[in-house]
């Protein structure tokens, strides 16, 4: 009876991973499809760099006012609640997306569309801390990340053929999806949590909401993500703008570029979250302080790149290499936090992480503009932010 009943219980924790791996890499594809959306819409309706920059960001806008509220919501009614929440309402914005022609319109839906996706990263995070001892929460939550090479690759590929043929096919197939997400969050997502880990089973949690909002570590590691989103949105936002511009590139030959950079970075998130889950345990400023430095250098050569295979491998490497302080940043509340507050935790951080993809494709934008079309000064702000980026976590208390 013991034995089946732990075989049962991998069985749903299997099926409880990939729930969520599915769900993320929707929330992924999301993410980076608009980028190349953006492109037929701007032909189509006549934006701006500035206005095509106001739609990309206001996502981020939208998903940062609510990531607190979230996290606690994640952490007083469960996992399960807020995730099927958050998908549902993203998949009705993913519709609505695809149905309207205006820029206003444009700009709230996905806004409200932001909101939705609010929900899914902190209640991801609290259904691995209630089902996962704290020695195996690195790795799966990097597996969780993980999914953000699969969603890239689905925009870049299935995403892409859509929009070749009509940018609101994109979104119809978009909201389908999140719709079998949520299904599936439904099925394999426990009410509650089915066994507390050892470690975890603790007097009733005393930590309030005031200290996790103040605390130095939640502070520090929320400016870090924000300075790393406001890169990692910002440049993907406009790198297929940038290779259409520089290159005079199809949007297929775009879509095929974006494919092989998502195909590395699932690759190099897998390695990066085995690589802090053995090691560099213990060393993470170390990891992230190395990983960008390194980047922001390629930042600055990517723009002096004349030739397209080349710069093609450099993306990839910067892409590569740029994934390990994500990993690092996201999975290390794990490590120094309370399992009972991680879903408001994570929210705080991620609120960071939205206020700099909100601001990152906007004015990126507006530089872009500012020197008529040119990127090269774009890429000198990325690079500066991804160095700011690296050093900002020596201000984490271990």
């Amino acid at each position: 009876m013991g034995q089946s009943d732990v075989r049962f219980s991998q069985r749903n924790k299997i099926g409880l991973v990939l729930s969520l791996m599915a769900g993320y890499s929707m929330v992924y594809m999301d993410k980076l499809m608009v980028s190349t959306a953006i492109l037929p819409m701007r032909q189509e309706f006549q934006f701006s760099t500035a206005q095509a920059g106001l739609i990309m960001s206001f996502f981020f806008l939208g998903n940062s006012i609510l990531q607190i509220p979230g996290g606690f919501l994640a952490d007083k009614i469960g996992a399960k609640k807020i995730l099927m929440l958050s998908t549902a309402l993203i998949a009705i914005f993913s519709f609505a997306f695809g149905s309207v022609s205006s820029l206003i319109l444009f700009m709230v839906i996905r806004f409200c569309a932001g909101v939705g996706h609010c929900g899914y990263p902190p209640g991801c995070s609290k259904a691995v801390a209630e089902n996962f001892p704290k020695e195996k929460r690195t790795l799966i939550q990097s597996l969780m990340l993980s999914t953000s090479g699969i969603g890239g690759l689905l925009a870049a590929t299935v995403g892409t053929s859509l929009i070749n043929q009509n940018w609101r096919y994109g979104y119809i197939a978009l909201g389908s999806l999140f719709a079998i997400s949520c299904v599936l969050i439904a099925f394999f997502v426990p009410d509650k949590k089915e066994t507390a880990p050892q470690e975890d089973i603790k007097k009733e949690p005393t930590i309030t909401f005031k200290e996790v909002i103040t605390n130095r570590n939640v502070i520090v590691l929320s400016l870090s993500m924000m300075l790393l989103n406001f890169v990692g949105h910002g440049s993907m936002s406009w790198l297929p703008t940038y290779l259409s511009g520089t290159f005079s590139v199809e949007l297929k030959t775009i879509g095929t570029v974006l494919a092989f950079n998502s195909v590395f970075s699932t690759i190099a998130t897998l390695v990066a979250g085995v690589l802090l889950s053995k090691l560099f345990l213990g060393k993470e400023r170390e990891f992230i302080v190395g990983s960008s430095l390194v980047v922001s250098i390629l930042y600055v050569i990517f723009p002096m790149i004349d030739n397209l295979l080349l710069a093609t491998i450099c993306n990839i490497v910067i892409s590569v290499l740029f994934i390990g302080p994500f990993i690092a940043i996201f999975t290390w509340p794990h490590k120094i936090m309370d399992a009972s507050i991680i879903g408001t935790a994570i929210g705080v951080i991620n609120t960071g992480g939205m206020i700099g993809g909100f601001l990152g494709p906007m004015i990126l934008g507006r530089v872009v503009d500012a020197n008529h079309g040119s990127f090269f000064v774009m890429y000198i702000v990325i690079a500066i932010a991804t160095l700011g980026c690296g050093l900002s976590v020596l201000g984490v208390k271990k």
